[in-house]
């Protein structure tokens, strides 16, 4: 029996793949859960249309992200903190200071996705962070911590 699955179903496959199972798990358990349907020509049809509606989708976000990573990569990126004299700072610098310091200079971006290693940074000095804008893309933004 060929089904088109509407779910990731673990060892079996993931959501729109078409598979073959037995004809008692297709009928006893996947469809009555809604974890897929039988596959008919219909159903075919309409699931060779949707991939190709949520490709363009997909394409036209990734497209976005790689914009936004351009503008991202060409700013410097310096963030003024309170310090002690021998480098320690009053509190730390986190994604948040981060996503401020980019939206200062005119480029909006999610906090949620920024990642600074080690969650804190506690000292003066230069840093790397990783922003993941979209599935496909993720790159390092290099920055400064300096004293005000």
């Amino acid at each position: 029996m060929e089904i088109i699955l509407k779910q990731n179903v673990p060892n079996l496959g993931y959501k729109d793949d078409i598979v073959t199972v037995k004809d008692g798990y297709g009928r006893n358990y996947l469809i009555p859960q809604g974890l897929a349907i039988v596959a008919t020509e219909a159903a075919k049809k309409i699931l060779a249309e949707n991939k190709k509606q949520r490709a363009h989708k997909e394409e036209k976000i990734k497209n976005d992200a790689m914009a936004l990573r351009a503008q991202i990569e060409a700013l410097t990126i310096v963030i003024g903190t309170k310090a002690s004299s021998n480098g320690k700072i009053f509190g730390s610098v986190n994604n948040i200071q981060l996503a401020e310091a980019i939206q200062k200079q005119g480029v909006e971006v999610d906090r949620k996705s920024i990642l600074v290693k080690g969650d804190n940074i506690k000292e003066l000095g230069k840093y790397v962070a990783k922003i993941k804008l979209h599935k496909e893309v993720e790159f390092e933004l290099p920055f400064e911590v300096v004293a005000e």
